[in-house]
């Protein structure tokens, strides 16, 4: 008798601490809910395509060594284009692998690349420096990621640099890609082509003037298997993983 009094108090003590551990986390899921804690979302598409060619604003920040620095993107009428990568997430890892002067593939139109990442405060100096090549301009700058109106990571922006205006926009998986798309881009600017309407974006076309861009880009993407959802795109445990 005494033995299965024994063995009830037990069992009373183990239900206990499991409906206490269930309140707890119910209560952190609460609070999370309450107190705007929820993670970031990758949008599920793009901003639509730009109507006009925006001018294309400085980027004011500060270098690795934490001197300010000021790009002009189209400084000296020379074209740019704008990489916005991270640290942290796994589709900008091979982009940096990329830019390894022994393996990287020119940008077309003779444009500079321009590497821009966010601020030190949610950025590691000591990891971009092992990132980054020493060739390539790296500006340190969260407000040019405002400026420039930057949905994702990675994301890039070609710049024009007779004009000074942003000719170019997207994202794409690997380097070569975005190398094709710009210099199919280029093409279409001299054969004179003109702006697209202003419709819903691909999530992950590299969108221009010139037409049928989004369209190119998608069945490009399509044929290597990557598409919106596709696990190259988010961070490793990113929830919105596997969704279109």
């Amino acid at each position: 008798m005494i033995v299965l009094v024994a063995v009830q108090m037990v069992v009373v003590v183990l239900l206990a601490l499991l409906v206490a551990g269930l309140l707890r986390s119910h209560a952190e899921i609460l609070r999370r809910l309450d107190g705007g804690e929820a993670p970031a979302r990758r949008p599920d598409a793009l901003p639509a395509p730009r109507r006009r060619r925006t001018r294309a604003p400085d980027i004011l920040g500060t270098s690795l060594d934490g001197d300010s620095v000021v790009v002009a993107p189209a400084g000296g009428g020379q074209s740019s284009l704008l990489a916005f990568l991270s640290s942290g997430c796994s589709t900008c890892q091979g982009f940096w692998d990329a830019f390894d002067p022994s393996v990287r593939q020119p940008v077309p139109g003779d444009a500079r690349l321009v590497l821009v990442t966010r601020d030190s405060s949610q950025e590691s100096p000591s990891k971009l420096r092992e990132l980054a090549p020493a060739d390539l301009p790296l500006v340190m700058s969260s407000p040019a990621w405002s400026d420039y109106q930057v949905p994702l990571t990675p994301y890039f922006v070609f710049v024009d640099g007779p004009t000074g205006r942003v000719a170019g926009e997207g994202a794409a998986e690997a380097w070569p890609q975005i190398v094709s798309l710009v210099r199919d881009a280029l093409a279409d600017d001299q054969m004179g082509a003109t702006p697209r309407s202003n419709g819903a974006a691909s999530s992950l076309a590299f969108r221009t003037n010139g037409p049928d861009r989004g369209r190119r880009a998608d069945d490009e993407l399509s044929a290597a298997g990557i598409g919106p959802g596709h696990p190259s795109l988010y961070a490793p445990g990113d929830p919105a993983a596997g969704s279109p």
